[in-house]
């Protein structure tokens, strides 16, 4: 058990036995609650020090934990809450304490759709009516980026059930590509989410390579409960440690890749690295900066580049390099008269 946990039922343990008026309390007495509370909680003997309990004491009476707990001793050895009524788990919540609580219960309602928080919906309704009763309403200091109109988002539920359950889903896709919608088993190994978009990660067929379908192609979901699901131990911090984004060229292997990045990009490309694998090879003089990365290179990566327009160049390799030069040429082609 953690010594945060083990303080924790310590200081509950000495506000239940200063509650109770009708007997004294000396610090031998306070040791022995105390380790017997533990002794309940973690199956094995735990003897308290006479210091710990002194300084559980100090604490409770600061105001470092917020409890400010009236502990006052009496006849040089025993102790009491000079406040009949007081208790620790009665003291109102602080303004920090509502923030936090607001921004978290914010932050956990942008997973309304997953019946995973389903078991804590009912805990989130309590605690903004805690919050509402303690605190006037304020607006949210923290936003998530959020698309409530993204097509798809309904269908996140079906996925992570059929996932949890190990069933194979039956869709029926359009993809950007293709004029007419296909109707094919999948069987879904995670839901992933990029940039703001989610995608179904899974098999087609056990033979097929792993492939990422998105949620906002999908026109249909149904299951096909007969199909044997693909068992496959797939591990997705290994599948995408060499990629930006969804899209895994699987037959590629990760290359270097070498950056320039102008003195106005330079800080937000260092604090915000393109990837885990990035590396700071050189300063210049001017600013500007040389990075190198090891990954796979795919759609989603080269969109990432040919946003920093003029500020990056693509030293090597010299195949991406040309990629990204010809796309550039092609744009500045639409401005000209």
């Amino acid at each position: 058990m953690s010594q945060n946990k083990n303080a924790l039922i310590r200081y509950k343990t000495i506000d239940k036995c200063l509650q109770n008026q009708y007997r004294t309390w000396t610090l031998d007495d306070l040791i022995e609650a105390c380790s017997d509370a533990l002794f309940e909680y973690e199956g094995r003997e735990n003897r308290i020090s006479k210091r710990t309990i002194q300084m559980d004491i100090q604490l409770m009476r600061s105001e470092k934990l917020g409890y400010n707990a009236p502990i006052v001793v009496y006849d040089k050895k025993f102790y009491k809450y000079d406040e009949e009524d007081f208790s620790i788990t009665d003291i109102p919540l602080t303004e920090t304490d509502m923030n936090v609580l607001t921004e978290t219960v914010s932050m956990l309602k942008q997973f309304k759709d997953f019946s995973l928080f389903s078991d804590v919906s009912d805990i989130l309704q309590r605690l903004e009516d805690k919050i509402y009763s303690e605190k006037s309403h304020t607006n949210s200091v923290i936003y998530l980026d959020k698309n409530e109109n993204l097509k798809g988002l309904h269908y996140l539920d079906e996925i992570y059930q059929a996932i949890v359950k190990k069933i194979v889903l039956v869709i029926t896709y359009k993809s950007f590509k293709s004029r007419e919608e296909q109707k094919f088993n999948f069987h879904p190994f995670i839901l992933k989410e990029f940039n703001n978009r989610w995608f179904l990660i899974g098999k087609k067929k056990g033979s097929q390579p792993i492939t990422n379908l998105a949620l906002d192609r999908i026109t249909n979901i149904d299951f096909d409960f007969n199909l044997p699901y693909i068992e496959e131990n797939f591990d997705a911090e290994e599948f995408y440690k060499d990629v930006v984004g969804v899209t895994v060229n699987q037959g590629m292997n990760a290359r270097k890749i070498e950056l320039w990045i102008d003195k106005e990009n330079a800080p937000y490309v260092l604090t915000k690295p393109f990837h885990a694998s990035q590396k700071l090879e050189k300063e210049n003089e001017d600013g500007s900066i040389i990075i190198t990365l090891k990954l796979k290179t795919n759609y989603e990566f080269e969109r990432l580049l040919l946003g920093f327009g003029d500020g990056l160049e693509v030293i090597s390799p010299n195949g991406l390099r040309l990629r990204i030069k010809d796309k550039l040429r092609k744009a500045l082609l639409k401005y000209e008269d």
